[in-house]
């Protein structure tokens, strides 16, 4: 055996393009901001880095809430910090499931020690506001934890009066918007939405490794219910709440609110560069202007669509509720299962998409227009690629009819 240490190549992987449902391509400006200096998470600057950080989220998620800061990890540390927080043992949890991430929600709820309850549809539907106002009514729930789009299905739950519903049945609700935030709409006060967590690497076009959220004052009660401070940074005359210790100590939000606020207790060490990175794509955004950006994302899914309709392909799901960042389409049978066009696609393209989970995997594609990622030069690449590759493979489609569909809506805007 050699001596020689094994230390590979430097990193330079071949450039892609990825249209799949996540991660996508970052912004420049968010891979420039990740190579800021790392300073002490309580320097002065770093420490008003973060409380821009707050203002910057609060008007991201349209919100006026005070606890809006963000968890060190992907989105689903989000989703669990949220949850695990704020789930008393033997809770009753809604999850609703109209897809992979609903199953996700009510599992998190079960770990939480949760009485976890489901009402399920089909994948690729949605549920009505009725049928969600009943199912409230029936479970009577605590919390009801749902996700605004799943990119498993392509779709995306309303949301707008089912805030209103679980104010008048006595329940918290929670959002998980990790797949829509940024290109689909989503005010958080205006839609009474209790918590809400999300992710970079979807419509806000940066890295995985950092998930915004934002809480109600009610919320933030509920979970200080509940604060026990960690022992070795407890300040003296501090005195433990009585309600049940949250299980995990690194998504422990009673304690996060104590880092994030004036009293800066230490928790945990800030994750900088993601913090970095998180600060400019919200800048990004707001600077686009909430309404231009999901505007962006519905022309492109539109032009997208167009394109792939005119190439004789067939959407998936419900199509009164897709989302506005990701499309699914049927795998053409004449492609098996797709991966073969998926690969060459990825391999002589540079071109990511994907396909899905469970009842659907091997079925649909899935195309991401998301963030940086969403222009119209990308969808003409993909879609050019796309009927090369679907040529090469038994599915003909009319020469050039995917790339003028969608030169269409673009001409036509």
């Amino acid at each position: 055996m050699s001596d020689s240490p094994i230390i590979f190549e430097e990193l330079d992987p071949d450039p892609r393009l990825l249209m799949g449902p996540g991660p996508v391509d970052v912004y420049p400006r968010v891979l420039r901001s990740m190579a800021t200096p790392l300073q002490g998470q309580f320097d002065p600057q770093f420490t008003a880095h973060m409380d821009q950080v707050q203002v910057l989220y609060r008007q991201v998620f349209q919100t006026q809430n005070k606890q809006t800061f963000l968890i060190n990890g992907t989105a689903r540390a989000g989703i669990e910090a949220c949850l695990t927080s704020i789930i008393r043992p033997g809770d009753t949890v809604l999850a609703p499931i109209f897809g992979r991430f609903g199953h996700l929600l009510k599992e998190i709820a079960m770990r939480s020690g949760a009485n976890a309850v489901s009402i399920e549809t089909e994948w690729g539907k949605v549920f009505t506001t009725d049928e969600l106002e009943a199912a409230v009514k029936k479970y009577k729930p605590s919390i009801v934890a749902i996700s605004q789009g799943d990119t498993s299905v392509t779709v995306k739950q309303p949301l707008k009066e089912l805030g209103e519903i679980c104010r008048q049945n006595d329940c918290l609700l929670y959002v998980d918007s990790t797949a829509s935030l940024g290109g689909n709409a989503l005010p958080v006060d205006d839609w009474k939405i209790d918590i809400v967590s999300a992710g970079l690497q979807k419509c806000l076009s940066g890295p995985p490794g950092s998930a915004p959220i934002s809480f109600s004052d009610d919320v933030a009660q509920r979970v200080l219910d509940r604060k026990h401070t960690e022992a070795g940074i407890r300040p003296e005359g501090v005195v433990d709440a009585d309600g049940p210790i949250i299980q995990s100590n690194y998504f422990d939000l009673a304690m996060l609110m104590d880092y994030w606020g004036p009293q800066r207790l230490n928790h945990h060490t800030e994750s900088a560069s993601m913090l970095y990175a998180a600060r400019e794509c919200a800048r990004i955004l707001l600077e686009e202007g909430l309404d231009a950006c999901q505007a962006r994302h519905r022309l492109t899914s539109t032009a997208l669509r167009a394109g792939l309709k005119a190439m004789g392909l067939e959407l998936f799901g419900d199509q009164d509720n897709l989302m506005d960042n990701v499309t699914g389409i049927f795998i053409p049978k004449q492609c098996g299962n797709g991966a073969k066009l998926r690969s060459e696609l990825l391999n002589d393209f540079g071109i990511e998409i994907g396909t899905s989970f469970g009842p659907l995997d091997g079925k649909i594609w899935r195309i991401g227009t998301m963030g940086y990622v969403c222009r119209q030069a990308n969808v003409l690449r993909c879609l050019s690629s796309l009927e090369m590759v679907l040529g090469r493979n038994g599915f003909k489609c009319p020469q050039g009819a995917g790339v003028d569909a969608a030169y269409g809506v673009y001409q036509n805007q």
